[in-house]
């Protein structure tokens, strides 16, 4: 796997001055971390759910949710179960087939063994669960299962919890809440790759929903909490986790907007950039203003309903030509000692020690994504996927 994989090399090569590493789902689980970008959840219901997920592989997606708990009503669990056994099954057997990072959202402990068991060897597929409205009390048996089903199969499985409780959005219960989530993902830290919020669930305990162009970050109560969520368990001290970015509700976005300006006009015209940003403005604003939020919050990646989502989530991960020459100045071993230094874009001051911890970040996040070459910015990695 690949960000950006989807796209020509000859292409790549223009847009990138690095261009993004390849990874594996047996990578270093600091590397997955980073590279998940848009996580894509679909219904485990789904009957073509297989040819899906490969669909989405080749579109760029590199991982996905296959959701057996709020995305499906109650009385489809069994069904969903049978039927996400036996699309992982058709997709085992197939040698040829690319599939990205697959996590697999329960509903309760005793699934996590029970779909283990009844997957068999296609268990190899999965690189772990999504671990819904955790709490310590709530979370520990997921754990647990979890830690089993990895000692049964002797297969790498990763949790991924998800913060959604309202113990978290309530005032009175939230640091309690938010120490007791931090001792149960420290004590199994090698097994967690990332913590997911749960936006949606916390407007529905107040009646509610943010519209298309307004971000979580305008709604106050949900944003005070992506703020201490950040601040007890996304510290850059070495005790931190990766937190990724809430769900974008709205799809009204599709890629028919653009594909027929690009395929009209060169890549690098300049009236067919201003055609695309000028679209891009208008239908995306919301969603590429929280994506941007998200990462001055200290998020990284983004849980999407929605296939239009992930292009945007990727391009926006990708490092600037600018912060790439940042970090590298900063980290230099030379200025291990500290100091002060002028950009080599001489439009900011880089400071050493402060700054040493977002560098460090941003190189990883280069490796991951790639870093754009100095004059290529969103617009054209956007245009150049959804012209692939």
């Amino acid at each position: 796997m690949r960000h950006f994989g989807q796209i020509a090399p000859e292409v790549r090569k223009r847009l990138f001055h690095q261009e993004p590493c390849t990874f594996t789902a047996d990578s270093p689980a600091r590397l997955l971390s980073t590279a998940l970008g848009a996580t894509l959840y679909s219904p485990a219901t789904r009957p073509r759910l297989a040819e899906d997920v490969l669909k989405q592989a080749a579109r760029g997606v590199v991982s996905m949710v296959l959701c057996l708990e709020d995305s499906i009503d109650d009385a489809e669990v069994p069904a969903g179960e049978e039927n996400l056994v036996r699309q992982l099954d058709d997709l085992a057997k197939r040698s040829d087939a690319d599939v990205p990072l697959l996590f697999v959202r329960v509903r309760t402990p005793e699934q996590i063994s029970d779909l283990v068991r009844r997957l068999g060897p296609a268990v190899r597929l999965l690189s772990g669960f999504v671990l819904p409205k955790f709490t310590e009390e709530r979370g520990i048996p997921f754990l647990e299962a979890l830690a089993a089903a990895e000692a049964a199969t002797g297969h790498r499985l990763f949790a991924m919890p998800v913060l959604e409780s309202p113990d978290l959005l309530y005032r009175e219960s939230r640091v309690q809440t938010l120490e007791g989530i931090f001792r149960a993902v420290d004590k199994y830290r090698d097994r967690v790759l990332a913590l997911r919020l749960g936006v949606t669930d916390f407007c529905s305990s107040y009646g509610l929903r943010r519209g298309p162009d307004m971000t979580a970050y305008d709604v106050q109560i949900v944003a005070s909490v992506i703020a201490d969520v950040v601040n007890m368990l996304a510290r850059a001290d070495g005790t931190g986790f990766t937190v990724t970015g809430p769900v974008w509700e709205y799809f009204r976005v599709q890629e028919r907007m653009f594909k027929p300006q690009l395929r009209q006009s060169p890549f690098l015209e300049v009236q067919a950039v201003e055609l695309r940003s000028k679209l891009i403005e208008h239908a995306m604003d919301g969603l590429l203003r929280e994506i941007s939020l998200d990462r001055a919050n200290g998020l990284l990646g983004k849980t999407c309903i929605h296939p239009s989502h992930v292009l945007p989530v990727h391009a926006l991960s990708v490092v600037s030509h600018e912060e790439f020459s940042d970090a590298q100045d900063i980290l230099r071993p030379e200025r291990c000692g500290g100091g002060v230094l002028r950009s080599a874009y001489t439009n900011k001051m880089n400071e050493v020690k402060p700054h040493r911890a977002w560098a460090e970040r941003t190189l990883l996040r280069a490796e991951v994504f790639g870093v754009a070459n100095e004059d290529i910015g969103f617009v054209e990695l956007l245009a150049a996927g959804l012209s692939d």
